[in-house]
C-alpha cells in the first residue's frame, strides 16, 4: 500500500430508532470518550476510528463477524469517536506530525474528505496495491476521496438525495407521485402550487440560513463553488444564480416553510404541516417515526433545473467513506473493507433492516433483500430504487474550502431572500471565501 506524500426504518415489519435518522449525514451522534490512538501493531488486528453505536460501529461489528469468517483469528478494534472529535483529532496529529496516533483505519464525512486530503496528505494511504474494484461504486461518490486520479475512501453511508412525498395529500390535489417524477422545477413548482391551492399544505419545509436544498440542487447540475483547481466559481456562477432563484421562489410562493432548528424541521414532516421533502435518503429515518403515517409516503427523484448545461434529476446530501491512515497496517485494512463494505451482499444485507445502512456499493442492489417492498412507502422497493438513483448522481468539486464556501453562499441565500440583489450578493460570498482562503 502506498503512502500519500503529497436513518431510517428498514424492510417492511421493521423499525430503526429515531437516532438513527442524522447518523449517515451529520456524524454528529454519538458518545464515548473518542480515546485510544495508534495502529494496532498486530498483523491480525485493526483499529478504527468511528461515530455512532447504532449505526456505524454496529456495521462495523457485522464486517468483523464475516470477516472473521475466513481469517478466524482477525480481531477489530473498534474505538468511538464522534465525528468532531475526530476532525480534532486528525488536524491534531497533522499539526504535531505524530501519524504514529492514528489507527489503522477511520471513518470520514464525504463532504469533509477532500479538505482533509489536501490539507493533511501525510494521514493518508491509498488503495493502489488494494483489490477493491472501485467501479463498483458511483462515481460521484467516489469522488469524494479521489485526488488526482488516485483512491483514498472506500464509500460506505449512502447519502443520495430523494423527494419524499405524502402521496395521499398529492391525491388530494388530483396528482400522483408520477407527476412529481422525472419532471423539471417550473413542472415541480406548478404541481406544488396546485398541491397547496388544493390542501393547503406547502410541500417543503427547510431550515433558514442552511443551504441543503441549493447545494442539493447545484450537484444535481454537476455544478460546484469552485473549479478544478479549487479556486471559488460563486460570484459568475449561472447555475449557483438559477439554484438561488428556484430557492427564492419556493420561499416567496409559499411553497418552501422555513424554520430555525432541525427539531422545528422534523417536526414540520412529522406533525403534517407539510406534504414533503427534498433530502438525503437518510430522512426516512425521522419520517418513520410517524408510524400512524405508514402507508401514506412515496419517493422519487428531484425536479431538474431548467435550461441548465449538464442538469439532471438526481443529487447527494451527506455519506462517510473509510478512509486509510498512512501509519497503520493499510494493507490488512483494505483487504478487511475489500471483502466486506466493498464486497459482501451478506454484509448490507444484514445490516440495512437493523441499522438502515443503505449501501453505495452498487452490487447490494441485486438481493433479495434490497427488492424488498416498503410498506411504510406504499409498497415501493425504496432501496433498490435508492442505490439505482446513486449510479445517476453528477459528481462535484468539494475542494479544501466546501465548508467556508457553503456557509457563505448560505449567507447570501438569507440575504436575497431578505431582498438582497442576487449577483451583488454572490460577490460578497465571493468575497468573503476568498478571505476565508487568504
Amino acid at each position: 500500500m502506498k503512502k500519500n506524500t503529497t436513518r431510517f426504518a428498514a424492510v417492511v415489519g421493521l423499525a430503526v430508532v429515531p437516532a438513527l435518522a442524522l447518523a449517515g449525514c451529520s456524524g454528529d451522534n454519538g458518545g464515548g470518550d473518542g480515546g485510544g490512538a495508534g495502529g494496532s501493531g498486530d498483523d491480525n488486528t485493526l483499529t478504527v476510528w468511528a461515530w455512532d453505536p447504532a449505526f456505524n460501529i454496529y456495521s462495523l461489528e457485522e464486517a468483523e463477524k464475516i470477516y472473521q469468517k475466513d481469517h478466524p483469528d482477525f480481531e477489530l478494534e473498534i474505538i468511538e469517536t464522534p465525528w468532531e472529535d475526530l476532525q480534532a483529532k486528525l488536524t491534531t496529529i497533522a499539526q504535531a506530525q505524530q501519524t504514529d496516533e492514528l489507527p489503522d483505519f477511520f471513518l470520514m464525512q464525504n463532504n469533509a474528505f477532500q479538505k482533509n486530503l489536501i490539507n493533511y496528505p501525510d494521514l493518508f494511504a491509498d488503495y493502489s496495491g488494494s483489490e477493491v474494484d472501485f467501479s463498483e461504486f458511483p462515481e460521484s461518490v467516489t469522488a469524494y476521496s479521489t485526488l488526482d486520479g488516485v483512491n483514498y475512501g472506500v464509500p460506505f453511508d449512502n447519502g443520495t438525495a430523494v423527494t419524499a412525498l405524502r402521496t395521499d395529500v398529492l391525491e388530494e390535489a388530483g396528482l400522483t407521485l408520477d407527476d412529481f417524477t422525472d419532471i423539471t422545477w417550473s413542472e415541480w413548482i406548478e404541481n406544488a402550487k396546485t398541491v397547496l391551492d388544493k390542501t393547503g399544505k406547502p410541500i417543503l419545509s427547510g431550515i433558514a440560513g442552511e443551504a441543503d436544498i441549493p447545494m442539493m440542487l447545484l450537484q444535481s447540475a454537476g455544478q460546484s463553488l469552485f473549479d478544478a483547481e479549487g479556486e471559488p466559481t460563486i460570484a459568475d456562477n449561472a447555475a449557483l444564480r438559477d439554484v438561488i432563484n428556484v430557492y427564492k421562489d419556493l420561499v416567496e410562493a409559499g411553497l418552501l416553510t422555513e424554520v430555525n432548528s432541525w427539531d422545528e424541521y422534523i417536526g414540520t414532516l412529522v406533525n403534517e404541516n407539510v406534504a414533503g421533502t427534498i433530502n438525503g435518503i437518510w430522512i426516512i429515518g425521522s419520517i418513520q417515526t410517524a408510524t400512524e403515517q405508514s402507508g401514506k409516503w412515496g419517493i422519487t427523484n428531484l425536479p431538474k433545473l431548467d435550461d441548465v448545461s449538464g442538469a439532471t434529476n438526481y443529487s447527494a446530501n451527506g455519506g462517510s467513506s473509510w478512509a486509510l491512515s498512512s501509519s497503520g497496517n493499510s494493507e490488512l485494512a483494505a483487504d478487511f473493507l475489500n471483502a466486506t463494505f466493498a464486497g459482501s451482499t451478506e454484509l448490507y444485507d444484514t445490516i440495512l433492516p437493523k441499522a438502515g445502512a443503505v449501501a453505495n456499493w452498487i452490487p447490494a442492489a441485486e438481493s433479495d433483500v434490497y427488492a424488498e417492498p416498503s410498506e411504510f412507502f406504499g409498497g415501493q422497493p425504496i432501496f433498490q430504487q435508492v442505490v439505482e438513483y446513486g449510479e445517476h448522481v453528477p459528481s462535484n468539486n468539494t475542494g479544501a474550502y466546501y465548508y467556508e464556501g457553503r456557509d457563505a453562499v448560505s449567507t447570501a441565500i438569507t440575504n436575497v431572500i431578505g431582498g438582497a440583489d442576487v449577483d451583488a450578493a454572490l460577490e460578497e460570498a465571493q468575497k468573503n471565501v476568498e478571505f476565508a482562503m487568504g
